[in-house]
């Protein structure tokens, strides 16, 4: 599969890089500095300089052109206001989606954040609560298409721990922390199961292996 990731140079998307590339997928991610395309051909990755905040919905299509899916892991990022939030978790998935429907990528992968269907609660800091918005509109206008063939993604907590390759992948999980290694693993997974397609599913750490735990979402 050739396989377009937006946001190539997240700590996800590195990591998911390296894994298609290790199982034979062209992959090429799109990042937004030039000085990042070391880091995705160290991991295997075609990079591709593109600014999703400017780009056009044409210019974004040229590049998913043959492509066999497209996996949005983009994100503004820590450090980032509540304007960016809008305009990367939201504004880039949305071109990302109409860019995927242009080039006739029906594949369309999207890690979104859990409780981004949940108005934040009372208290939430402002810039966490925009970012949790930004990402249920972006969710909403992906599952509102009827040309993609959509999975979107809900990690719980992301931590640094290593993989352990076993995880609980549901409608709901509750909530749960989950290593990055695993999101990557699991993404990797849904990518090959077009079974999955129309489902919202929640991941968190646990104790079914992930080809298990994706083969029983598919089968429900």
């Amino acid at each position: 599969m050739r396989i377009v990731i937006a946001g190539g140079h997240g700590q996800i998307a590195l990591r998911l890089e390296r894994l298609l590339h290790a199982r034979g997928d062209e992959v090429a991610g799109i990042v937004r500095r030039p000085e990042q395309a070391g880091d995705l051909l160290a991991a295997g990755a075609e990079p591709v300089v593109c600014d999703l905040e400017s780009a056009s919905v044409g210019d974004v299509a040229r590049h998913l052109e043959g492509a066999d899916a497209a996996v949005f892991a983009a994100g503004a990022g820590p450090g980032s206001g509540a304007a960016r939030k809008d305009t990367v978790d939201r504004g880039a998935a949305t071109l990302f989606a109409d860019a995927a429907e242009a080039a006739g990528v029906r594949r369309f992968v999207v890690v979104s954040a859990m409780g981004a269907d949940r108005e934040p609660p009372e208290g939430t800091d402002p810039v966490f609560a925009a970012y949790l918005r930004a990402k249920g509109a972006a969710d909403a206008d992906v599952r509102a298409r009827a040309g993609l063939d959509w999975t979107i993604l809900r990690p719980g907590r992301l931590t640094d721990d290593p993989g352990t390759g076993q995880v609980t992948l549901a409608d709901a999980t509750g909530r749960g922390a989950v290593s990055r290694d695993d999101v990557a693993v699991v993404l990797a997974a849904l990518l090959e199961e077009p079974d999955t397609a129309g489902r919202t599913l929640e991941l968190i750490g646990g104790d079914v292996p992930v080809a298990d735990a994706v083969r029983n979402v598919a089968s429900h």
